[in-house]
């Protein structure tokens, strides 16, 4: 094999990894959609954060949400309890699975990513 088109394969298997680390689940992070959503909302033991702009927050959210935006979310997450199971929503599902992976480097075990975020919302 000449050297270029091992470059190029290294190149698209590197593109390949970069894609499938962004957008497929966090390892050890349940997934759940909104309708699953709703039955969970009950339990008083469980902490939902939407990591959304507080701008987005004050649009539109769901009662018993906490709003901690993800930019912040390294930075509070003295706020939440790692013994409680953490619901994390934003808008389409990114922003939560990305806030999922800061929780799961900061020692959290009980991480739920909303899939679909607020755009499935009824």
């Amino acid at each position: 094999m000449d050297s270029g088109v091992i470059i190029n394969t290294l190149l698209i298997l590197f593109l390949l990894w970069i894609v499938f680390r962004r957008f497929f689940p966090v390892q050890g992070v349940k997934q759940i959609t909104t309708a699953d959503l709703k039955s969970e909302l009950k339990n008083k033991g469980k902490q939902f954060i939407d990591v959304r702009t507080p701008h987005e927050f004050r649009t539109r959210h769901i009662q018993g949400f906490k709003n901690i935006p993800l930019s912040n979310l390294p930075r509070q997450t003295n706020q939440l309890s790692k013994d409680k199971e953490v619901f994390i929503i934003c808008q389409s599902g990114m922003r939560s699975l990305k806030a999922s992976k800061v929780l799961k480097k900061q020692g959290f075990k009980n991480i739920t990513n909303i899939k679909g975020g607020m755009n499935t919302w009824s």
